[in-house]
Order: C-alpha cells, then structure tokens, then sequence
C-alpha cells in the first residue's frame, strides 16, 4: 500500500461518561476513574438498582454549550458536541473545498424525545408536544449535524446494532479509498433512554454494580451513552488543509456468524472471522497487533466468545488487551467510534488503558487484561473491536506511521 493511498486520522472528537473531550478522557484512564454511577439525567424507576455510564451534562448545559436548543435530542447535543471538537482545528472554508461526507451511526435516535412525548399522550390523546418526535429516528441527529456544518456532499446513517460506528469509520475509509470522497468525519452516537434501560434488562444482561468485563464472575453489561467521530482524510486533503497525520485505518473487516438475534455464537466464529479479515487487509501478521480495545460487554456470552476468538487467532501470543467499556459503559452504536477514539489515542499517547475491575480469568482461556494504565508504550497497530446483536461483527485497525 502506497502513502497516497493511506487513510489519515487527522481529527478526533468524544464524550462519554468519563470525559467531555478528548483530555479528559485521557485523564480518567490515568486516574483510574469510571465514570459509571447511578444516573442522574435519565428519569427512570431503576434509577439506584442499575448504575450507568451517564454524560455528565444535563440537556440544558450542553444545549448552552452549544448555543443550540435544550428541546433538541440528547443524541443531536452530544453528536454536535463530538463532532465540533473533532473539526475544531479545521478551516470549514477550506474543508468546503473538498469532497466531504459524514457518515454517524445510532440505534435510539431522538428517543429520549419521543418518551416524554408518550407520557402525556397515554395520559390524555389531545395532549403532548408533537415537536418532542419529530427527531426520533435515528437519520435526524446526523441530517440536522451534517446541516449545521454544511456538509452535503454524503451523508448517511448506518444501524447495525452495536457495530454501528465502526462500521461508519469502515464505509468512510472504504468511500475515500475509492476516491469517491475526500474527507470523512465518521462515528456514532446514542443516548441513555428509557426503552435502551427496560429492553437490556428483560434480556437479564445488566450487572447491578460496577461490570466486570473479561472476568470469569462477570454479571452483566452496565450501559452508558455518549458520542465520538473520527477525522479521515487521504493524502490530497491532508495537506490541503494543512494537518499532520501519525495514525492511519490499515485494516477493517465486517462478518455476520447469523447464529441468534441478541447472541454470537458459543465458538467465536464471527469475532474470529472479523479480526482474521481486518489483519489481513492490514497485511500484518497477528502476532503484529500491539493491543485489543476487546468489545468485552461483560456478559455470560460476548466475552466467551470474544476469548475464544482471541484464542483462536493467537494461540499462545495473546497481545496486552482490555475493555475500556469498564470505565464508559456499553455506548451501543456508539460503542466502536468511541473505542476507535480510544485506540488512537493509545497510539498517540503511548498508553494502553485498562480494564476497571479484574479478578479472575474466564475458563479455559486463562486471558487476563490489562489492570493499570500502561504508560510510555509504544503502539504499532491497535485492535479495536465492536460485536452487535444478530451476530453483526466488525474490527478496525489503527497503526501509527
């Protein structure tokens, strides 16, 4: 692969339950703060049985942040949040310039809305605010964010479950490598809502404290909501906008193991296939892999199967992993932007972040994450990880220059 052909990381933008931008996050991995608590914003009668990984702004405080409207959706707010620090170094005349898509992903859109609404509507139909629906689906967020920074040249939403925003960064690098656009903002975003807190609880799923991801006395996930994007560009727009780049998108891979609607099968199969595919299109070997951001949700199912894949692929030469979902909560289609941010900052900042808790490794497997922050490392390629229901299964890699 040429440098001209290179798919650049020139820009990064997130926020999540520890961190509203880009240092704060970095600082929390440090301090070894999660940023997973009982919730504050969301109103919900499981309020101090179910902790969650919460931003910690109301509506209001980002809709001032942002010189935006507090009647917006929670997703519009935080992906407008995500994406205005990711182009916050960027000339927008310049990027105008350019062939320039955005590509967002989500699976509740303007959700949290549309409760509100129904609660006065079941109440009484001649009552309710109809503007409270009218961002519920999940095009809205990145039709009105893609408007208010004038990007019309693409723009799309993808959905496939927790996959979804690593998906979004590999349409993106796929459009730019096929010189049909030359830059992409691409990411995802969701949002803590009641339906996400109701429907992950019947699948008995959650964990009532702090989760556990990768360890042999897992209980469950612990949601969390949040939004983050990544810059991609190729080599023209680059340094027509005047950026420097160190990291690239070498290798990415999407597979389907079509095994259950809310399960990956029990051998790994389609884990397996998706980072077998991504170190191939990489063109690296596995034992070149520097670190997994593993999806590792903490349930019974993902990590068994997500440790069998691992196992398969590399035998004996497992690489430093974790899951940074300890510390943000399951962000669900914005799980994978929000882990490819993370894993791009490892490299950039040489460190490898860690798992929150660990006390024992799954059996067989014997693999055991990372516990304390690693600092000053050096980070060729990353791994980066993100598994949806109905078996829909995708792996990034990010390598340094």
């Amino acid at each position: 692969m040429t440098s001209d052909n290179h798919v650049y990381i020139g820009g990064l933008g997130i926020i999540s339950a520890i961190g509203n931008n880009i240092s704060e996050t970095i600082q929390s991995f440090k301090e070894h703060r999660s940023g997973i608590h009982s919730t504050t914003y969301l109103e919900t009668r499981h309020n101090h049985i179910f902790p969650l990984g919460e931003v910690k702004l109301s509506n209001s405080e980002l809709a001032q942040r942002l010189n935006l409207s507090p009647k917006l959706s929670r997703t519009i707010l935080l992906s407008y949040h995500a994406v205005l620090e990711t182009l916050s170094h960027i000339s927008m005349d310049k990027l105008h310039e350019l062939n320039v898509g955005f590509i967002s992903a989500s699976t509740v859109g303007g959700m949290d809305k549309t409760e509100t609404f129904f609660e006065s509507y079941n109440q009484d139909s001649e009552s309710g605010d109809l503007s409270q629906v009218i961002h519920h689906d999940n095009g809205k967020a990145t039709d009105y964010v893609a408007s208010k920074f004038g990007i019309h040249d693409f723009v799309t939403t993808l959905s496939t479950a927790c996959s979804s925003s690593a998906n979004a960064i590999m349409l993106g690098t796929r459009l730019i490598k096929a010189n049909q656009l030359d830059v992409v903002i691409a990411g995802g975003v969701d949002a803590l809502t009641r339906f996400t807190l109701n429907g992950f609880n019947s699948l008995m799923i959650l964990d009532k404290n702090q989760c556990k991801p990768l360890d042999q006395d897992r209980q469950g996930l612990n949601l969390g909501e949040g939004a983050a994007y990544v810059l991609l560009l190729n080599k023209k727009a680059l340094t027509f906008l005047g950026l420097s780049s160190s990291v690239v998108v070498s290798g990415y891979s999407n597979s389907n193991d079509s095994y259950h609607q809310t399960a990956l099968s029990d051998d790994g199969q389609g884990p397996f296939l998706a980072m077998q595919g991504a170190i191939k299109k990489a063109n690296i070997l596995p034992g070149e892999i520097d670190y997994i951001n593993m999806h590792g949700t903490g349930t019974q199912n993902n990590d068994q199967a997500e440790s069998q894949a691992v196992k398969n692929l590399f035998q004996d030469n497992i690489p430093p992993l974790s899951s940074t979902k300890s510390f943000t909560g399951h962000t669900l289609g914005a799980s994978g932007a929000v882990e490819a941010v993370i894993s791009v900052l490892a490299i950039q900042h040489h460190f490898i972040p860690p798992n929150y808790h660990f006390n024992s490794s799954i059996e067989p497997f014997h693999i055991s994450p990372v516990t304390k922050i690693q600092e000053n490392v050096k980070l060729t390629h990353v791994l980066s990880n993100s598994f949806g229901f109905g078996g829909n299964c995708s792996s990034l890699i990010f390598s340094s220059l």
